[in-house]
Protein backbone atom coordinates (compact mmCIF):
# COMPACT_ATOMS: atom_id res chain seq x y z
CA UNK A 1 0.00 0.00 0.00
CA UNK A 2 1.66 3.22 -1.19
CA UNK A 3 0.96 6.62 0.35
CA UNK A 4 1.49 10.06 -1.14
CA UNK A 5 4.39 12.11 0.17
CA UNK A 6 2.03 14.87 1.31
CA UNK A 7 -0.33 12.62 3.24
CA UNK A 8 -0.15 12.85 7.03
CA UNK A 9 0.56 9.43 8.45
CA UNK A 10 -0.44 8.09 11.84
CA UNK A 11 1.65 7.22 14.88
CA UNK A 12 -0.10 5.18 17.58
CA UNK A 13 1.72 5.82 20.84
CA UNK A 14 0.98 2.95 23.19
CA UNK A 15 0.38 3.37 26.90
CA UNK A 16 1.50 1.87 29.20
CA UNK A 17 5.03 1.74 27.83
CA UNK A 18 8.58 2.08 29.12
CA UNK A 19 9.72 1.96 32.72
CA UNK A 20 7.93 -0.32 35.15
CA UNK A 21 7.94 0.17 38.92
CA UNK A 22 10.80 -2.29 39.44
CA UNK A 23 13.01 -0.49 36.92
CA UNK A 24 12.21 2.95 38.38
CA UNK A 25 13.09 1.61 41.84
CA UNK A 26 16.37 0.04 40.68
CA UNK A 27 17.56 3.17 38.86
CA UNK A 28 16.56 5.37 41.80
CA UNK A 29 18.55 3.12 44.15
CA UNK A 30 21.74 3.63 42.13
CA UNK A 31 21.19 7.39 41.82
CA UNK A 32 20.44 7.83 45.52
CA UNK A 33 23.45 5.71 46.50
CA UNK A 34 25.71 7.87 44.34
CA UNK A 35 24.20 11.08 45.73
CA UNK A 36 24.35 9.89 49.35
CA UNK A 37 27.60 7.96 49.56
CA UNK A 38 29.44 9.26 46.52
CA UNK A 39 31.37 7.07 44.10
CA UNK A 40 32.58 4.45 43.80
CA UNK A 41 29.33 2.52 43.85
CA UNK A 42 29.64 -0.91 42.28
CA UNK A 43 26.72 -2.57 40.48
CA UNK A 44 26.70 -6.30 39.80
CA UNK A 45 25.57 -6.88 36.20
CA UNK A 46 23.49 -4.30 34.34
CA UNK A 47 21.10 -2.69 36.82
CA UNK A 48 18.42 -3.05 34.12
CA UNK A 49 18.83 -4.33 30.58
CA UNK A 50 19.12 -1.06 28.71
CA UNK A 51 22.27 0.37 27.14
CA UNK A 52 21.25 4.03 27.54
CA UNK A 53 20.45 3.63 31.25
CA UNK A 54 23.70 1.81 31.99
CA UNK A 55 25.83 4.37 30.15
CA UNK A 56 24.05 7.25 31.92
CA UNK A 57 24.74 5.71 35.35
CA UNK A 58 28.36 5.05 34.39
CA UNK A 59 28.76 8.76 33.69
CA UNK A 60 27.33 9.50 37.13
CA UNK A 61 29.96 7.29 38.78
CA UNK A 62 28.53 3.76 38.89
CA UNK A 63 30.99 0.95 38.19
CA UNK A 64 29.43 -2.13 36.59
CA UNK A 65 31.01 -5.53 37.21
CA UNK A 66 30.11 -9.07 36.18
CA UNK A 67 30.89 -10.63 39.55
CA UNK A 68 31.21 -9.52 43.16
CA UNK A 69 34.77 -10.90 43.10
CA UNK A 70 35.64 -7.77 41.08
CA UNK A 71 34.49 -5.48 43.92
CA UNK A 72 37.20 -4.45 46.41
CA UNK A 73 36.69 -5.78 49.92
CA UNK A 74 34.39 -3.64 52.06
CA UNK A 75 32.96 -1.53 49.22
CA UNK A 76 29.30 -0.98 48.43
CA UNK A 77 27.69 -3.15 45.77
CA UNK A 78 24.18 -3.01 44.33
CA UNK A 79 22.45 -6.16 43.07
CA UNK A 80 20.58 -5.61 39.80
CA UNK A 81 16.81 -5.73 39.41
CA UNK A 82 17.06 -9.30 38.09
CA UNK A 83 18.10 -10.77 41.45
CA UNK A 84 21.00 -13.02 42.47
CA UNK A 85 21.59 -16.58 43.58
CA UNK A 86 22.38 -17.35 47.25
CA UNK A 87 25.98 -18.09 46.20
CA UNK A 88 26.38 -14.42 45.23
CA UNK A 89 25.12 -13.30 48.63
CA UNK A 90 27.59 -15.64 50.34
CA UNK A 91 30.46 -14.34 48.21
CA UNK A 92 29.49 -10.77 49.16
CA UNK A 93 29.60 -11.68 52.87
CA UNK A 94 33.06 -13.19 52.50
CA UNK A 95 34.29 -9.95 50.95
CA UNK A 96 32.49 -7.91 53.63
CA UNK A 97 30.69 -5.95 50.94
CA UNK A 98 28.03 -3.44 51.92
CA UNK A 99 25.10 -4.72 49.89
CA UNK A 100 22.17 -2.71 48.58
CA UNK A 101 19.61 -5.03 47.02
CA UNK A 102 17.75 -3.60 44.00
CA UNK A 103 16.08 -6.90 43.12
CA UNK A 104 12.57 -6.24 41.81
CA UNK A 105 10.03 -7.31 44.46
CA UNK A 106 8.21 -9.38 41.82
CA UNK A 107 11.43 -11.32 41.16
CA UNK A 108 11.91 -11.78 44.90
CA UNK A 109 8.41 -13.31 44.97
CA UNK A 110 9.56 -16.00 42.51
CA UNK A 111 12.67 -16.72 44.62
CA UNK A 112 10.49 -17.18 47.71
CA UNK A 113 8.21 -19.56 45.80
CA UNK A 114 11.22 -21.58 44.60
CA UNK A 115 12.47 -21.96 48.17
CA UNK A 116 8.99 -22.97 49.38
CA UNK A 117 8.56 -25.67 46.74
CA UNK A 118 12.08 -27.01 47.27
CA UNK A 119 11.51 -27.28 51.03
CA UNK A 120 8.29 -29.16 50.25
CA UNK A 121 10.28 -31.81 48.34
CA UNK A 122 8.93 -30.79 44.94
CA UNK A 123 10.78 -31.09 41.66
CA UNK A 124 10.76 -27.61 40.19
CA UNK A 125 10.34 -26.64 36.54
CA UNK A 126 11.46 -23.10 35.85
CA UNK A 127 9.98 -21.66 32.64
CA UNK A 128 12.30 -19.13 31.07
CA UNK A 129 15.49 -18.44 29.12
CA UNK A 130 18.40 -20.39 30.58
CA UNK A 131 21.11 -17.71 30.46
CA UNK A 132 18.96 -14.73 31.44
CA UNK A 133 20.15 -13.06 34.65
CA UNK A 134 16.77 -13.56 36.33
CA UNK A 135 16.70 -17.29 35.60
CA UNK A 136 20.31 -17.71 36.75
CA UNK A 137 19.40 -16.13 40.09
CA UNK A 138 16.20 -18.12 40.64
CA UNK A 139 17.85 -21.38 39.58
CA UNK A 140 20.46 -20.80 42.24
CA UNK A 141 17.87 -21.08 45.03
CA UNK A 142 17.40 -24.82 44.48
CA UNK A 143 19.65 -26.04 41.65
CA UNK A 144 19.55 -29.67 42.71
CA UNK A 145 15.79 -29.98 42.13
CA UNK A 146 15.25 -27.41 39.35
CA UNK A 147 15.11 -27.83 35.57
CA UNK A 148 14.73 -24.96 33.09
CA UNK A 149 12.52 -25.21 30.00
CA UNK A 150 12.07 -22.54 27.35
CA UNK A 151 9.60 -24.24 25.01
CA UNK A 152 6.70 -26.65 25.09
CA UNK A 153 8.75 -29.15 23.06
CA UNK A 154 11.28 -29.45 25.89
CA UNK A 155 8.61 -30.58 28.35
CA UNK A 156 8.41 -34.09 26.91
CA UNK A 157 12.05 -34.72 27.85
CA UNK A 158 11.61 -33.84 31.54
CA UNK A 159 12.34 -36.63 34.01
CA UNK A 160 11.55 -36.23 37.73
CA UNK A 161 11.73 -38.57 40.76
CA UNK A 162 8.02 -38.25 41.56
CA UNK A 163 5.63 -37.10 38.79
CA UNK A 164 3.00 -36.33 41.44
CA UNK A 165 5.26 -33.89 43.24
CA UNK A 166 6.18 -31.30 40.61
CA UNK A 167 5.78 -27.52 40.61
CA UNK A 168 6.46 -24.78 38.07
CA UNK A 169 7.45 -21.13 38.18
CA UNK A 170 8.07 -18.64 35.38
CA UNK A 171 10.45 -15.84 34.50
CA UNK A 172 8.66 -12.53 35.06
CA UNK A 173 9.31 -11.18 31.55
CA UNK A 174 7.98 -13.99 29.36
CA UNK A 175 5.43 -13.83 26.59
CA UNK A 176 2.01 -14.60 28.04
CA UNK A 177 1.14 -16.84 25.09
CA UNK A 178 4.48 -18.66 25.20
CA UNK A 179 4.17 -19.31 28.93
CA UNK A 180 0.58 -20.50 28.50
CA UNK A 181 1.62 -23.13 25.93
CA UNK A 182 4.43 -24.42 28.16
CA UNK A 183 2.19 -24.56 31.23
CA UNK A 184 -0.44 -26.50 29.28
CA UNK A 185 2.22 -28.99 28.16
CA UNK A 186 3.39 -29.37 31.76
CA UNK A 187 -0.17 -30.01 32.98
CA UNK A 188 -0.62 -32.70 30.35
CA UNK A 189 2.61 -34.45 31.37
CA UNK A 190 2.16 -33.90 35.13
CA UNK A 191 -1.60 -33.70 35.88
CA UNK A 192 -0.97 -32.93 39.56
CA UNK A 193 1.57 -30.17 38.97
CA UNK A 194 1.37 -27.12 41.21
CA UNK A 195 2.04 -23.51 40.28
CA UNK A 196 2.41 -20.15 42.01
CA UNK A 197 -0.53 -18.67 43.91
CA UNK A 198 -0.55 -15.80 41.40
CA UNK A 199 1.13 -15.76 37.99
CA UNK A 200 4.81 -14.86 38.00
CA UNK A 201 4.75 -12.85 34.77
CA UNK A 202 4.79 -9.28 36.02
CA UNK A 203 2.00 -6.75 35.58
CA UNK A 204 4.15 -4.49 33.35
CA UNK A 205 5.14 -7.31 31.00
CA UNK A 206 1.49 -8.31 30.68
CA UNK A 207 0.18 -4.76 30.22
CA UNK A 208 2.67 -3.92 27.47
CA UNK A 209 1.89 -7.13 25.62
CA UNK A 210 -1.86 -6.52 25.89
CA UNK A 211 -1.36 -3.00 24.53
CA UNK A 212 0.51 -4.35 21.49
CA UNK A 213 -2.20 -6.95 20.89
CA UNK A 214 -4.81 -4.20 21.11
CA UNK A 215 -3.37 -2.19 18.19
CA UNK A 216 -1.30 -4.64 16.13
CA UNK A 217 -4.02 -5.16 13.55
CA UNK A 218 -4.48 -1.39 13.13
CA UNK A 219 -0.79 -0.82 12.40
CA UNK A 220 1.38 -1.57 9.38
CA UNK A 221 4.50 -1.58 11.58
CA UNK A 222 5.21 -1.93 15.31
CA UNK A 223 8.41 -0.41 16.68
CA UNK A 224 9.61 -1.47 20.13
CA UNK A 225 12.20 0.66 21.91
CA UNK A 226 14.49 -1.58 23.95
CA UNK A 227 17.94 -3.14 24.07
CA UNK A 228 18.69 -6.52 22.46
CA UNK A 229 19.29 -8.19 25.84
CA UNK A 230 15.93 -7.04 27.23
CA UNK A 231 13.69 -10.09 27.47
CA UNK A 232 10.40 -8.21 27.85
CA UNK A 233 11.25 -5.93 24.88
CA UNK A 234 11.95 -8.92 22.64
CA UNK A 235 8.67 -10.48 23.68
CA UNK A 236 6.79 -7.37 22.50
CA UNK A 237 8.28 -7.79 19.04
CA UNK A 238 7.27 -11.46 19.05
CA UNK A 239 3.70 -10.62 20.11
CA UNK A 240 3.26 -8.25 17.15
CA UNK A 241 4.83 -10.65 14.66
CA UNK A 242 2.67 -13.53 15.91
CA UNK A 243 -0.34 -11.40 14.99
CA UNK A 244 1.02 -10.90 11.48
CA UNK A 245 2.28 -7.33 11.92
CA UNK A 246 5.81 -6.41 10.91
CA UNK A 247 7.79 -5.41 14.01
CA UNK A 248 11.34 -4.39 14.93
CA UNK A 249 13.33 -3.86 18.14
CA UNK A 250 15.32 -0.62 18.22
CA UNK A 251 17.73 0.70 20.84
CA UNK A 252 17.38 4.27 19.50
CA UNK A 253 15.87 6.08 16.53
CA UNK A 254 19.17 5.63 14.66
CA UNK A 255 18.37 1.92 14.36
CA UNK A 256 15.30 2.59 12.20
CA UNK A 257 15.85 1.47 8.61
CA UNK A 258 14.03 3.93 6.28
CA UNK A 259 13.06 0.93 4.16
CA UNK A 260 10.83 -0.25 7.01
CA UNK A 261 8.64 2.84 6.50
CA UNK A 262 8.07 2.42 2.77
CA UNK A 263 4.34 2.17 2.13
CA UNK A 264 3.61 2.31 5.86
CA UNK A 265 0.68 4.56 6.77
CA UNK A 266 0.34 3.66 10.48
CA UNK A 267 3.14 2.93 12.95
CA UNK A 268 2.54 1.74 16.50
CA UNK A 269 5.27 2.66 18.99
CA UNK A 270 5.93 1.16 22.40
CA UNK A 271 8.87 0.57 24.72
CA UNK A 272 10.05 -2.28 26.91
CA UNK A 273 9.92 -1.98 30.69
CA UNK A 274 13.59 -0.96 30.93
CA UNK A 275 13.58 1.65 28.12
CA UNK A 276 13.55 5.35 29.13
CA UNK A 277 10.95 7.77 27.77
CA UNK A 278 13.62 10.07 26.32
CA UNK A 279 14.36 7.43 23.68
CA UNK A 280 10.66 7.15 22.83
CA UNK A 281 10.46 10.92 22.34
CA UNK A 282 13.45 10.81 19.98
CA UNK A 283 11.64 8.19 17.89
CA UNK A 284 8.51 10.38 17.82
CA UNK A 285 10.62 13.29 16.48
CA UNK A 286 12.30 11.02 13.94
CA UNK A 287 8.96 9.74 12.64
CA UNK A 288 7.39 13.21 12.76
CA UNK A 289 10.06 14.47 10.38
CA UNK A 290 9.02 11.70 8.00
CA UNK A 291 5.33 12.52 7.88
CA UNK A 292 3.95 10.75 10.93
CA UNK A 293 2.37 13.90 12.31
CA UNK A 294 -0.95 12.43 13.45
CA UNK A 295 0.12 11.21 16.88
CA UNK A 296 -2.55 9.38 18.85
CA UNK A 297 -1.92 8.05 22.34
CA UNK A 298 -3.68 4.74 22.91
CA UNK A 299 -4.02 3.89 26.60
CA UNK A 300 -5.07 0.30 27.20
CA UNK A 301 -4.97 0.39 31.01
CA UNK A 302 -3.56 2.75 33.65
CA UNK A 303 -0.56 1.81 35.78
CA UNK A 304 -0.12 3.13 39.31
CA UNK A 305 2.24 0.54 40.81
CA UNK A 306 5.04 1.82 43.05
CA UNK A 307 7.60 -0.15 45.07
CA UNK A 308 9.21 0.99 48.31
CA UNK A 309 12.95 1.57 48.44
CA UNK A 310 15.09 -1.00 50.32
CA UNK A 311 15.85 -0.28 54.00
CA UNK A 312 19.54 0.40 53.30
CA UNK A 313 18.59 3.32 51.07
CA UNK A 314 15.83 4.60 53.35
CA UNK A 315 18.27 4.62 56.27
CA UNK A 316 20.90 6.40 54.18
CA UNK A 317 18.44 9.10 53.17
CA UNK A 318 17.44 9.58 56.81
CA UNK A 319 21.06 9.96 57.84
CA UNK A 320 21.74 12.51 55.12
CA UNK A 321 18.70 14.85 55.01
CA UNK A 322 20.47 17.44 52.90
CA UNK A 323 21.12 15.06 50.00
CA UNK A 324 20.00 16.46 46.65
CA UNK A 325 16.77 15.05 45.34
CA UNK A 326 17.04 12.39 42.66
CA UNK A 327 16.31 13.86 39.24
Amino acid sequence: MMTSTTETKTLLLLKPRGFCAGVVRAIDIVKIALETFGPPIYVRKEIVHNKYVVEDLKQKGAIFVDDVEEVPNGERVIYSAHGVAPSVREASKLRQLRVIDATCPLVTKVHVEAIRFAKGSYSLVLIGHLNHDEIVGTLGEAPEVTQVVSSADQVKDLVVPDPDRVAYLTQTTLSLDEAKDIIEALKQKFPNIRGPHAQDICYATENRQVAVKNVAEQADLVLVVGSPNSSNSNRLVEVARNLGTNSHLIDTCTDIDPAWLEGVKTVALTAGASAPEILVQEVIEFLGARGYGDVREVEVMPEHVRFALPPEIVAAIGAAPDVAAVE
